[in-house]
């Protein structure tokens, strides 16, 4: 499932730093702008303990993760939508991607140059998000004109585009992203067409100093951030670009005890990475066998056939049934034959809506 989100933010926020830390792939950082040209593609793995205990209930041979994609996008600068810094560039890698993670630099610090020459997150996000609108607004003012004089005709596809576009311009008029507004479902399908920047969803992603990372509620950046962002319903993941970078570096045991010296029971890009899983829309179901327990990705309110479909075509072409138990249920029984003598295991059919954390064994016939 080629979903990916974008990691955003002006120049020398730790957008690089964070991705490195991430994917561990190596992306240049350094102390200027622009030193992300072209944008870094790096994948991840799902961080999910219910893998783990599946893994330990099951014994297979192998184990096999869900994975996630992360851009890494260069820095915005203000202008960016008339092509300042290097903003055409930049505007249409954030087209290609799927959501948007918005890394706010919420932490002070005199060697690290800030391109507006001081730290104010709000002012920063409201810079990064005025360049999405006004590249918005120029997409959707080149199609006006030419749908009003339609709509005129009594056009009927026209005259519902038009009205999308007459609420499209009164919410850019007032620096208000397309995700601000309500759309009926009908609507929605009209916007998606316009490959708008600002119907992507947000997160928002605060990167504090290491010494601010145990009380994060304490740092008035960090504050104003939660505020903006719950007005507009989105989510803000707190880390320390910093120490992710360390973590990253580190395994399994050695990972633990880093951990656990800091004070915290899991790393920020971990909850950072299953953030942006979620934030579009997208679950997780399980199979489990002898000879592998392994994590598929799914888009919420996927019904069965299409969600075999993701292990093979065939299985999607031929679906009989899907045998299937919920990981709570499997994890209280202890086996699935145990599951089975409870009744916990289930025989659903084609119009079935899978449920995050279903453990499942597809039946097919092709």
């Amino acid at each position: 499932m080629a979903l990916t989100t974008g990691i955003v933010g002006l120049p020398n926020v730790g957008k690089s730093t964070l991705f490195n830390a991430i994917t561990q792939a190596g992306a240049e950082s350094a102390n200027y702008p622009f030193c992300t040209i072209d944008p870094n593609v790096g994948i991840v793995e799902v961080p999910d303990v219910r893998l783990q205990k599946l893994t330990e209930l099951v014994t297979p041979k192998k184990t096999i993760p869900t994975a996630f994609e992360f851009t890494d996008i260069a820095g915005i600068v203000e202008g960016a939508s008339k092509g300042e810094g290097l903003g055409n560039k930049f505007l249409s890698h954030i087209r290609q991607v799927d959501a948007i993670s918005h890394v706010v630099r919420c932490f002070a610090d005199e060697n690290i140059t800030h391109v507006s020459g001081g730290v104010d997150p709000l002012r920063d996000i409201q810079v990064i998000n005025l360049e999405l609108i006004l590249a918005d607004f120029e997409t959707i003012d080149k199609r006006f004109t030419r749908v009003a004089k339609l709509a005129k005709t009594k056009d009927k596809e026209a005259v519902a585009e038009l009205e999308v576009l007459e609420m499209l311009k009164a919410a850019f008029e007032e620096e208000k992203p397309a995700r601000s507004i309500d759309f009926t479902d009908e609507q929605l399908a009209i916007v998606k067409q316009f490959h708008l920047l600002t119907i992507k969803p947000v997160l928002y992603v605060a990167n504090v100093s290491e010494d601010d990372l145990l009380a994060p509620d304490d740092n008035e950046y960090v504050q104003k951030v939660k505020e903006f962002a719950h007005a507009e319903n989105s989510e803000v993941i707190v880390v320390c670009a910093k120490i992710e970078s360390e973590i990253a570096e580190l395994e399994g045991e050695e990972k633990d005890m880093f951990l656990e010296e800091l004070g915290i029971e899991e790393s920020g890009l971990d909850q950072l990475i299953r953030a942006a899983y979620q934030l579009l829309g997208l679950q997780t179901y399980f199979t489990a066998g002898v000879q592998e327990v392994r994590a598929w990705t799914f888009r919420k309110g996927t019904k069965a056939p299409q969600a075999a479909g993701i292990i093979h075509t065939d299985f999607e072409k031929g679906f009989i049934r899907a045998e299937t138990v919920s990981y709570d249920d499997l994890m209280e029984a202890g086996s699935m034959n145990a599951a089975k003598e409870k009744g916990k295991v289930r025989l659903e059919g084609k119009e079935y809506i899978v449920q995050d954390g279903d453990v499942i064994h597809f039946r097919f016939n092709v």
